[in-house]
């Protein structure tokens, strides 16, 4: 069972993000403030969960949470402010978002930009640690891939319906085929150097 709170007595946001090593589409980042008393095993990291245990999981979140909110920083905000900036950018969305102001904000990670008004603590492997930090990373994984698979209809040949848009082989080969869309991150190397050539 993770831990419920890193300090008893006050409101503890949890947040984490998702899709920060992909090639295409937004990186996500969610928010959530959980009842201190809160407890259920099946809250845990996403990467430890299947598709169906996460969609579980984020129903249990989304009903039981005091507050939550899932933000994200687009392609072209990616291509401007770099992906870590980006990803803690986008938990300040989320952040902004909450109905309940928190006092106090769990990261998961090594880093973050700190939050105006609100201290936070970074943890490296939080969501495997604290259950508002693993509720967070399940809202952001499972809004990420909704999204991706609407923009899959649009783009049905780089198979973001089941790579996400992360770099796989096939998402690669297709790239190198079809070119990069405007969903594509042009700052990343989506491509060897020695197969780049003109995407766009």
């Amino acid at each position: 069972m993770l831990k419920a709170y890193l300090q008893e007595g006050r409101i503890e946001a949890g947040c984490d993000e998702a899709g920060r090593g992909c090639l295409a589409g937004p990186v996500f980042a969610a928010a959530v403030i959980l009842p201190p008393d809160f407890k259920d095993e099946r809250i845990n990291d996403s990467k430890k969960l299947n598709a169906n245990q996460r969609k579980e999981a984020r129903q249990i979140v989304e009903e039981h949470a005091i507050a939550w909110a899932v933000a994200q920083y687009s392609p072209a905000e990616i291509d401007e402010h770099n992906i870590f900036r980006s990803s803690y950018f986008a938990m300040h969305r989320a952040i902004d978002e909450l109905d309940t102001t928190p006092e106090f904000l769990l990261i998961d990670g090594k880093f973050f930009i700190e939050y105006p008004g609100i201290e936070h603590n970074c943890i490296i492997k939080g969501d495997g640690k604290y259950m508002s930090i693993a509720a967070a990373g399940i809202l952001a994984k499972t809004h990420r891939d909704e999204h991706m698979q609407q923009l899959h209809q649009e783009f049905p040949e780089y198979q973001w319906i089941t790579n996400q848009g992360y770099p796989t082989k096939a998402h690669r080969e297709a790239i190198k085929k079809y070119g990069a869309t405007i969903h594509h991150r042009q700052s990343f190397r989506l491509l060897p150097h020695d197969e780049q050539g003109s995407l766009f």
